[in-house]
């Protein structure tokens, strides 16, 4: 007759003390709790395979309960019965998570962004901003999903979810991305096909249907954005953002990533090096009075970090590019009314048709491209005297504005 065990109970598993030796109490069936001397608890499972005894560990206690190593026990009694070593189905199993954790849409993201990096495809800047785009939008959702089991679906949702934030172009953005992503896997053969590219047309179109940049050309409407922004209740780094943008009508990603090395506040210049501009030219922009009064304000705050205007998050990093316009919405400003680089064409028509500047003065703080009679490009610091006085008369008129200053009206050009 077979002989057979007490099984254990759980009240006695609790109470067994450590002695001066290893104990090991039995529950049947290859069960056994193991008590050290130091007093941990260790669950085996003894059993035989092609006429070998092997054991395999299930864990301690109290991680482990009695009920659950039993459920251990009973799941490698199964796969014994049909001829499987419960030792080798777990190593295998393990193996398998390592290799779809390494073929993760996060892992073969990250490595498609070292990639790049390593060749040199990406300026440092644009590198942070692609790795935020990761971190921020998809990550959170598909991160940890093997990249072969990431459907047309979980994209299109993530594309729904920031074009729901009122930024359709960055939703481009991170379609492309993911499409890169996908292009690199397949690439390195852990995908075999772009399941991005078929959301090419999900997002409104970029080139017939593309409208400008929101941007309120009229000063009687510019007056309430300049005295909501004063008034702005979110974070001061934000509001000191804010407050600049109109001020410099610089682009929204030109001041997110200003960096305290490029200012200058005895000279009153922020100095742009080539390589953060659309142009690739490097860009000088004189400092008013007041754009000088708010950055010596923040300094305290940030001066001592790499960037005016940094992350919420990381000192290591500039705010994030939905910021300015997150800011509007909370202020009650919709997409259609006024963009962050909305106020570079309000500067460029009220500085012109009202304020009546040169338009080559004009175009040259802008930074686009201007050129001398013989065809060659002015450098940054052409007409610095001109483009000096024009950005203090500037902030002084928006200064006015915002006091109810009597509006010049506007005076429209002939065709």
């Amino acid at each position: 007759m077979a002989r057979t065990t007490k099984e254990l109970t759980a009240m006695e598993v609790e109470k067994t003390k450590p002695g001066s030796e290893q104990k090991k109490l039995y529950d049947g069936k290859g069960l056994i709790l193991i008590v050290t001397p130091a007093g941990g608890k260790w669950w085996r499972f003894n059993y035989s395979f092609s006429g070998k005894s092997k054991t395999i560990s299930f864990g301690t206690y109290p991680e482990i309960s009695l009920s659950q190593a039993r459920e251990r026990r009973e799941e490698a009694r199964k796969l014994l019965a049909i001829g499987i070593d419960p030792s080798m189905n777990r190593k295998a199993v393990k193996s398998a998570k390592e290799e779809l954790l390494a073929n993760s849409f996060e892992a073969i993201a990250r490595e498609w962004h070292e990639q790049q990096k390593a060749d040199n495809a990406w300026t440092a800047e644009h590198a942070v901003t692609i790795m935020n785009r990761l971190e921020k939008d998809m990550f959170p959702w598909i991160g940890s999903k093997p990249i072969t089991e990431v459907t047309a679906k979980d994209i299109r949702t993530i594309l729904d979810r920031v074009k729901g934030r009122g930024v359709i172009e960055t939703a481009r953005r991170c379609r492309t991305i993911a499409s890169q992503v996908f292009t690199y896997a397949i690439s390195t053969d852990r995908a075999a096909y772009d399941v991005a590219a078929s959301l090419r047309k999900h997002l409104p179109p970029t080139s017939k249907t593309r409208k400008h940049m929101a941007a309120v050309t009229d000063p009687k409407e510019l007056a309430p954005i300049l005295r909501a922004i004063d008034g702005y209740q979110g974070g001061f780094v934000a509001k000191c953002a804010l407050q600049l943008l109109p001020m410099l009508f610089v682009r929204p990603g030109e001041l997110r990533h200003m960096e305290w090395s490029e200012i200058d506040l005895e000279a009153a210049e922020w100095n742009i090096p080539g390589i953060k501009m659309k142009m690739k030219q490097p860009h000088l922009v004189p400092l008013s009075g007041q754009a000088l009064e708010i950055l010596t304000e923040i300094k305290p705050l940030t001066g001592n970090g790499k960037y005016v205007f940094p992350s919420t998050r990381s000192t290591a990093r500039c705010m994030s590019d939905n910021t300015i316009n997150a800011a509007f919405r909370r202020m009650g400003f919709d997409g259609g009314t006024i963009t962050g680089h909305g106020f570079r064409a309000t500067a460029r028509t009220i500085l012109d048709e009202v304020l009546s500047f040169r338009v080559d003065f004009i175009e040259h703080q802008l930074a686009h491209a201007v050129r001398d009679p013989n065809g060659r490009a002015y450098n940054r610091t052409a007409h610095l005297a001109e483009r000096k006085k024009m950005m203090q008369v500037w902030a002084d008129y928006l200064d006015g504005l915002k006091s109810g200053a009597k509006v010049i009206p506007m005076q429209r050009k002939a065709p």
